[in-house]
């Protein structure tokens, strides 16, 4: 099928392009981005007023298959990021069972290949069962094909088998992915240490249990001359020593989520169990850090760390609740409002944050609009004003931090390997 975009304001920072232009797409691929083009096509796109970007490359995403599909599934998941804007999506290892096995991964595989709307990458975990005590064989998986490894959910307590696992990830070039807490710090808390957790009478989360496990863990990447992935930050300070680290030279990326730069911890007053995350929302002074480490390029990505979860999972005393939101539908439009209708990011920082970097992270093809490449890409109106409601969620599961909020920034259309995938309907 022929795609032809017209007169679109074509964003693509990996070839530092902002202007209108025409997209010809043939054959999944992007065949021309220039002016003017004549070719003929099966479905011509008017883009005028519109900003085309590259598809969104989310690196953090539970689709939960196998083992609770319902609460998510590769296909519901995948619809869910089509609709966000979402053409490739990066698999969390913690399904049940863990995807700790190649018996695991090629399961998963083949529910990808039959089911999947949009490009799925697999994560392994580090460690069998995901339980912190032995490796999982990394040079096997990364050979069937995982993308990056990660103990997502938790983090591996043992200093040795994280140098370990990160000295055979250099040498099979593959990512490590670091979900940062120190339990013997964060407890049972359940909200941020502070203010908010006093006035609430819940457990706090100090942020000492991240950024304490931040420092090791990039220590650790030094020691083993490896490239470390931080996921979600959420606080000042492991802003900051990610700062110090990148400035030493050493290999770390990082990502952080909308909702820790658009919402802070007064918004869990209300007790709303769609408030609750891991790491939890943090104070205002951190949102403040979270948004000046997106701008200065110390937080090289944003990552939606959608966490489906069902209503009787949700719908139950803060305490008891499960920790993480659904953000595949409203992570685009989240960073839209807060971060460009502000000033803060041009259109090019945010494609370089959600599409570009995400991808050279992970050393996938994808993030980019350049001719020859894999045609995914969307369609926006960039001031369309939509409310976020739990009945227009493709998510199965609706625990969505941002219900009833007014966001910018609406896909009309989403483009995935040549063919159109997800189309607004007014």
């Amino acid at each position: 099928m022929k795609i032809l975009i017209r007169n679109g304001r074509v964003i693509d920072p990996a070839n530092n392009i902002d202007e209108t232009l025409d997209i010809l797409v043939e054959n999944s691929k992007i065949s021309k981005v220039s002016k003017d083009i004549k070719n003929s096509a099966d479905k011509t796109i008017d883009a005028a007023d519109k900003i085309v970007l590259p598809g969104l490359v989310d690196m953090h995403v539970h689709l939960r298959e196998p083992g609770r599909e319902d609460k998510e599934t590769i296909c519901s998941g995948t619809k869910a990021g089509l609709k966000g804007g979402v053409t490739t999506l990066l698999a969390m290892p913690n399904t049940s069972p863990s995807i700790d096995s190649v018996k695991t991964l090629e399961l998963v595989k083949k529910i990808i290949q039959k089911t999947a709307e949009a490009n799925v990458f697999i994560t392994a975990a580090i460690t069998k069962a995901r339980q912190g005590k032995e490796l999982t064989d990394i040079a096997r998986l990364k050979k069937e094909g995982i993308v990056a490894i990660t103990d997502d959910g938790a983090s591996v307590d043992n200093e040795e088998l994280l140098l370990k696992a990160l000295k055979i990830a250099k040498k099979e070039k593959i990512l490590v992915l670091c979900h940062c807490e120190d339990k013997s710090l964060s407890k049972n808390g359940v909200v941020n240490l502070g203010f908010t957790s006093t006035r609430m009478g819940l457990r706090g989360i100090s942020k000492e249990s991240e950024y304490k496990r931040v420092e090791r863990d990039i220590k650790l990447a030094e020691k083993a001359d490896s490239p470390i992935h931080i996921a979600h930050v959420s606080c000042k300070e492991s802003v900051e020593i990610i700062a110090l680290a990148k400035g030493k030279g050493i290999k770390v990326t990082s990502d952080t989520c909308p909702h820790y730069f658009a919402l802070s911890d007064a918004a869990v007053l209300g007790y709303d169990t769609n408030m609750k995350m891991n790491p939890p929302l943090r104070s205002k002074d951190d949102v403040g850090a979270i948004k000046k480490g997106l701008k200065n390029g110390i937080i090289d990505a944003i990552a939606s760390d959608h966490a489906p979860h069902t209503e009787n999972e949700k719908d139950i005393e803060f305490e008891r609740a499960e920790f993480g939101v659904i953000g595949l539908e409203t992570e685009l439009a989240v960073a839209i409002t807060e971060l460009v209708h502000t000033g803060l990011l041009t259109w090019l920082d945010l494609a370089r944050k959600m599409s570009l970097e995400p991808a050279k992270i992970l050393r996938i093809k994808k993030g980019t609009l350049s001719v020859g490449t894999d045609a995914d890409l969307i369609v926006l109106s960039p001031d369309k004003e939509w409310i976020v409601e739990k009945q227009n969620l493709i998510s199965k599961s609706k625990n969505s931090c941002f219900l009833g909020r007014k966001l910018k920034g609406s896909v009309e259309y989403t483009i995935c390997n040549g063919k159109i995938a997800y189309r607004w309907n007014s």
